[in-house]
């Protein structure tokens, strides 16, 4: 259960570039408090209270009610343990362009809080054990479709993807969508169509979620040789790519409706969500078009709104099976 990284940009620099960890001190003889600080921000929290907003809400609609909440407490953990697994070894495999980007510039590995070794072998110990965890207390499917997702993270897109290709969020977010294949066998011990929908419409809005933000730090991204398609590409071809994806998106989350799914609370949030959706894409290519640039661009008004999205549209999705 991993999704790719969504946090603005921030926080100045305090280490040298292109020298991940070079502090003068054993991370041992850190202060054990800020040391286990260090180890949760490996885990990446902020990204993974995104992966549980999309994985409770699908349970709710597999039981057509209320989960049995033992199951979510235990789906939601394992799914911690998983996501929190490859976010750690994305930081070690990344840990010399982390040093070198403002954005990444704090994180554990660069300011030598944690050692190289240390990440790698805990991102090792979570993904074992959340593998062992979902499949003796959830069910060996979830427990499947939890470590394929750690593992395209990991291998697909921080090894070969993400330095790679200019398509590397969007072949690469299929990681970020799993939680919802997750969420529905944990509950079913099975796949179904509405299951795979929801995956779609978390396929399809990755890439729009977080082109804005690679907008905004596209130096950072330049710096370090990583080809974000803002990188590559000019902000007209970006943004008129995000409305491409946008409407994509918007349409596969109407589904659900028709093929029996979802009833009119749903259908009524993803219409009046996405149709905002819609016009903040818009007005961003409006901009980009008019040949706006820096702030006046204002492309993190859309990522912004793209997390108050997908959070509602999923609480329409666990709302939805009671007002039928």
């Amino acid at each position: 259960m991993t999704a790719v990284e969504s946090r603005p940009a921030g926080g100045g620099t305090s280490h040298t570039p292109g020298v991940p960890g070079e502090l003068g001190t054993s991370p041992v003889n850190r202060p054990f408090g800020a040391r286990v600080k260090a180890f949760v921000a490996l885990t990446k929290p902020r990204i993974i209270e995104l992966l549980l907003i999309t994985t409770v809400p699908v349970m709710f609609l597999a039981a057509q009610g209320v989960p049995d909440l033992w199951l979510v407490l235990a789906t939601c953990l394992g799914g911690y343990l998983s996501a929190g697994g490859a976010n750690a070894l994305n930081m070690y495999i990344d840990r010399d362009i982390d040093a070198m980007m403002d954005r990444t510039s704090q994180r554990p590995l660069v300011t030598g809080m944690v050692s190289p070794r240390e990440a790698l072998v805990f991102g090792i110990t979570l993904a074992v054990v959340s593998t062992l965890w979902f499949g003796l207390l959830v069910n060996w499917l979830s427990a499947w479709l939890a470590l394929g997702a750690l593992l395209f993270y990991v291998v697909v897109y921080t090894m070969i993807l993400k330095r790679r290709t200019s398509q590397n969020i969007v072949w690469g977010g299929i990681a970020g969508c799993m939680p919802v294949l997750i969420g529905w066998s944990a509950v079913t011990d099975s796949v179904s169509w509405a299951a795979v929908i929801l995956f779609l419409v978390i396929f399809f809005w990755t890439p729009p979620h977080y082109w804005p933000l690679s907008m905004k730090v596209k130096e950072d991204y330049a710096r370090v040789g990583v080809p974000m398609l803002p990188v590559v590409a000019s902000n007209r071809v970006v943004a008129r790519q995000i409305v491409l994806y946008s409407w994509v998106m918007v349409a596969v989350s109407l589904l659900l409706t028709p093929l029996g799914y979802t009833g009119w609370f749903y259908t009524t949030v993803a219409l009046a969500t996405g149709g905002w959706w819609l016009w903040e894409a818009h007005a961003l290519q409006s901009r980009a078009k008019a040949g706006v640039t820096g702030g006046k661009l204002k492309e993190m008004r859309l990522f912004h709104w793209s997390i108050t999205y997908v959070s509602l549209l999923f609480v329409a999705v666990a709302v939805d099976p009671f007002l039928k």
